[in-house]
């Protein structure tokens, strides 16, 4: 099973930040990712790769993808909320290969996200989201 930590070895990481140690390689948990949004119904709304466009350049690097998900509905109420907190959508997941070809996944809840912005229905907003991203990270990341 997946463990869960809240920070990396480095301590760089900002509050809310989970990361799931999974059995996955890199692009079969980039694909449950992609499943898993789906099954939550949210939306995908970009992914970036630096190790996809490494690759189209002939340069091997370990695998790393970030997916982008969000959904209209909660985009409206955010911005309804709290304008300046647009910066924060979509939130992201961070899907990267490890040196033994499994795969992590890294998020930042969406509760502390935005929580720096002040806003009572943003903030109630965000803690519904939270459920959302952990059952996509759990879903993922599951065996």
């Amino acid at each position: 099973m997946a463990t869960t930590s809240t920070a990396f070895a480095d301590s760089a990481a900002l509050p809310g930040t989970q990361t799931l140690v999974s059995k996955h390689d890199f692009s079969t948990l980039v694909s449950r990712v992609e499943a898993a949004v789906a099954q939550q119904k949210m939306g995908l709304v970009a992914t970036a790769s630096a190790s996809a466009g490494a690759a189209g350049r002939g340069i091997k690097i370990p695998g790393n993808t970030v997916l982008m998900v969000f959904r209209n509905d909660y985009a409206v109420r955010m911005l309804q909320a709290n304008v300046p907190a647009g910066i924060e959508a979509p939130i992201r997941l961070y899907v990267t290969e490890n040196t033994d070809g499994t795969a992590n996944l890294t998020y930042r809840a969406p509760s502390a996200v935005f929580a720096p912005y002040p806003s009572d229905k943003l903030h109630d907003m965000a803690a519904e989201l939270d459920p959302i991203f952990e059952r996509i990270a759990r879903d993922a990341v599951g065996n």
